[in-house]
């Protein structure tokens, strides 16, 4: 496999870098121009065109793309290669062009061109929606291969969702006024967040999240990777507002990729650091949780950058370890030295908690904050609870000790449960 771990060091941090710039709000002409350079560069394409998906036509449209030298090229979704990918929601990597039945070769006679390889991609956005189809033409060398199908997966799927998320930007700004422009980003934001948990053997797995303002700087994550081993994240960027949103959308997206591209945690956080570093203001950071749960060994590796405390209910002893953060937040400084705190073991009963300050910072009437041992307190007495509802009773006994107080932070909660049965 050592092949494998070679491939992977080179692309990650290509994808990582595309990731970060197709995080930041620009218009849909200018992010499909993106799209097309980036895709090229890291696959090593000659040409390349994003087909766009009007739904309400069943059409594949492209109006930006390598050498395309009209305004707009439509043609109906299911039709050539393209339609091919689009109908099947799967890659279609063809080696020789003109032995492809659903190559036209007329568009080469019209653009006075030769291609003779062919790699479409479709772009899936949020909730398995169509985008679009990514094509690619003429590898610089040979034919596209296996390892290049693998790549094209992984950067459509980010392409996607950053296509995705510029369309929606540019029908809304259309429909309403500038002043609705948090509220459109809130509904983006919260699109970002799990609408459903894993459901792994042996586990039992919930989050919930309620931003202070339209759109908050908290977001929680949970992937199965293999059934065996899924990713917790949990992530607070400083601050409030549209600004914080986008920097925890592009920690995600960052921390996503580096997993799918079987990254380990401590090169991870190196390499998603600096490029931090780099992107946010001197004034901003972010503090996050990023472990692996792996089912095999019920233990929990992690690293907390910046994000405490940690709770870990012991079923056993009705005990609750309360645990530091292991390392700085994230932006703050590159090359931050990193130990390996040592991985959670849970136990048959045992709950692992993670919890933004929202929640233990929130006061009441008379200033009094929620704190850490009412959070302890309501996990142990409601500890044969499934996750779901154990989030839930957190969120109510929370907004009761507030009254009337309006909470001033984002709150987000993310709780792992090992199954006594």
């Amino acid at each position: 496999m050592a092949e494998d771990k070679n491939f992977t060091a080179d692309i990650l941090w290509r994808i990582l870098d595309v990731t970060r710039q197709l995080s930041t709000p620009i218009e849909l002409d200018d992010m499909l121009v993106q799209v097309v350079n980036v895709a090229r560069d890291v696959l090593r394409a000659e040409r390349g065109t994003v087909f766009l998906y009007d739904d309400e036509k069943h059409e594949l449209f492209a109006e930006v793309g390598t050498g395309l030298e009209v305004e707009e090229i439509r043609f109906p979704a299911d039709q050539g290669i393209a339609g091919i990918c689009a109908r099947t929601s799967s890659i279609v990597n063809v080696p020789d062009a003109y032995s492809h039945e659903g190559f036209n070769p007329e568009i080469d006679r019209k653009m006075g061109y030769r291609t003779r390889c062919i790699l479409s991609i479709p772009l899936i956005g949020i909730d398995n929606n169509l985008v679009g189809v990514l094509q690619l033409i003429n590898k610089t060398e040979g034919s596209f291969s296996r390892e290049d199908e693998r790549v094209a997966e992984v950067l459509a799927s980010q392409c996607a969702v950053a296509l995705q998320r510029a369309k929606l930007l540019r029908e809304y700004i259309i429909k309403q006024k500038i002043e609705h422009d948090l509220i459109i980003a809130r509904d983006i934001q919260m699109q970002l967040l799990p609408d459903r948990m894993p459901e792994i053997d042996g586990y039992d797995l919930a989050g919930w999240n309620e931003p202070a303002d339209q759109t908050g700087g908290d977001i929680f994550d949970a992937i199965s990777l293999d059934n065996r081993r899924v990713l917790l994240l949990l992530a607070d960027a400083s601050g409030h507002g549209l600004g914080p949103a986008l920097s925890v959308i592009q920690f995600r997206a960052m921390i996503r990729m580096a997993f799918r591209l079987q990254c380990d945690l401590y090169s991870l956080h190196s390499h998603a650091n600096n490029q931090l570093v780099e992107d946010l203001a001197s004034e901003r950071f972010i503090t996050a949780f990023v472990g692996l749960l792996e089912t095999d060994d019920n233990l929990i590796s992690y690293h907390a950058c910046g994000q405490a405390p940690l709770l870990h209910y012991h079923r056993s002893t009705g005990e609750t370890d309360i645990l530091s953060a292991s390392a700085l937040p994230f932006g703050i400084m590159p090359d931050i030295p990193l130990e390996d705190p040592g991985p959670i073991r849970m136990e048959k009963g045992d709950i692992f908690a993670l919890i933004s300050d929202g929640i233990f910072e929130q006061s009441d009437i008379m200033g009094d904050q929620f704190g850490v041992a009412r959070t302890i307190d309501i996990i142990r007495d409601n500890c044969m609870l499934p996750m779901k509802e154990l989030a839930e009773k957190m969120h109510y006994v929370v907004a009761r000790h507030a009254g009337r107080i309006v909470h001033d932070d984002d709150m987000t909660i993310l709780l792992v449960k090992r199954n006594t049965d």
